[in-house]
């Protein structure tokens, strides 16, 4: 048998033994080097990876691999650096280095924000995907407008974003506004102030994607809601593309025209649920990875384990946890951790944590 028909028949008894977002997420990206008789060599994306299939995996996988091999093998791990050849890689020169491709930035969006970071779980994975589907082809599908509502601090303004940065790069030519609802309101008011709503109409009617973050703040604004309500239907009318957030589903927002509730729902709306354990644990390690911080397997399972809250206060709780490491003078490690934590749930939550942990180590010593 050959590596790759070993390895793919361990993939597929792997897959049968845990959730389908486990899979995703730890072993999509785990290729075979080689094989042995005595050892099996594996490549990782990065030592997190690693790390987390070491700590978790490393019986399901012994196991498999004596199903599928007949005999126990060593498990070795490389972490991939490059998956070319130095001869695959081409030599450069003035006659075939391209332009870069040149855009224009919309001022308001944030870069940081875009498809390559976020990362997909299965609470947000619908709402990837119409994203996506949208930053393609805005204007050109079903999603208009496109609502993506969720509690705060769940990546919301991050697709949205990522949307409008998208469509800066593949289609340069598109104007782009992105604003909050809060914003918009402001912008109206100005324009009143000044007599000046015909420009105020005419700079938001010229343009071919509308970004509104943050939709439920015009909640009780009848003169706003009014505004954006024939904004909407010009840009709606014209093939525009609108894409829209909300702390609710529009069913939920209180304080709105029913004219304007049913515009909103005239598209499609997709919700954005919690990430689950695996999906937090991978949210730590994409920020720790793009911050190039080296932080040990065993403190971010322990800090997603216990914030499951918004993706913020998780991120949040990173910051924090370098910041004190970085004034101690420390390492991060699990005891920074547990103090990070202690502002962020409180003495009561932590006093809690402590106790199961305890009972957790027990029960591991008992096996």
């Amino acid at each position: 048998m050959d590596k790759e028909t070993f390895w793919q028949q361990c993939l597929e008894k792997i897959k049968n033994k845990i959730s389908d977002q486990a899979f995703e997420t730890w072993f999509k990206g785990v290729s075979i080097v080689s094989i042995g008789d005595e050892e099996v060599n594996l490549q990782v994306p990065n030592q997190f990876h690693y790390e987390w299939l070491e700590s978790k995996y490393r019986h399901l996988i012994d196991e498999i691999i004596v199903e599928v091999g007949d005999n126990p093998r060593l498990v070795n791990y490389s972490v991939m650096i490059s998956d070319k050849n130095i001869e695959d890689i081409p030599k450069l020169s003035d006659e075939n280095v391209m332009a870069p491709v040149q855009y224009k930035r919309n001022k308001q969006l944030n870069e940081r924000y875009n498809f390559n970071v976020f990362v997909e779980g299965k609470g947000n994975q619908f709402a990837k995907a119409a994203a996506l589907s949208v930053a393609d082809n805005p204007g050109q599908t079903p999603f208009n407008p496109l609502l993506i509502y969720s509690p705060p601090g769940l990546g919301k303004t991050h697709l949205l974003q990522a949307i409008g940065n998208q469509i800066c790069i593949s289609k340069p030519n598109y104007k782009l506004i992105y604003i909050t609802g809060e914003r918009f309101m402001f912008d109206f008011i100005t324009s009143i102030q000044k007599n000046k709503t015909s420009e105020f109409s005419k700079r938001y009617r010229d343009v071919d994607i509308l970004l509104l973050d943050d939709a439920q703040f015009f909640k009780d604004k009848e003169q706003t809601q009014e505004q954006f309500f024939h904004l909407f239907n010009y840009l709606y009318q014209n093939g525009k593309q609108i894409i829209l957030t909300s702390d609710n589903h529009p069913n939920q927002m209180s304080g709105f025209k029913e004219r304007l509730i049913s515009r909103f729902q005239s598209g499609l709306v997709v919700d954005i649920q919690p990430p689950d354990l695996e999906t937090r644990i991978a949210i730590l390690m994409n920020k720790a990875e793009h911050d190039q911080l080296e932080i040990p397997y065993e403190v971010m399972e322990f800090v997603a384990s216990n914030i499951q809250g918004d993706i913020r206060t998780l991120e949040g709780a990173l910051v924090n946890l370098l910041a004190l490491s970085s004034l101690k003078k420390e390492d991060i490690n699990l005891s920074l951790a547990k103090l990070v934590l202690a502002k962020h749930v409180g003495k009561q939550k932590m006093d809690q944590i402590n106790v199961q942990q305890v009972i957790k180590n027990v029960a591991a010593v008992m096996q």
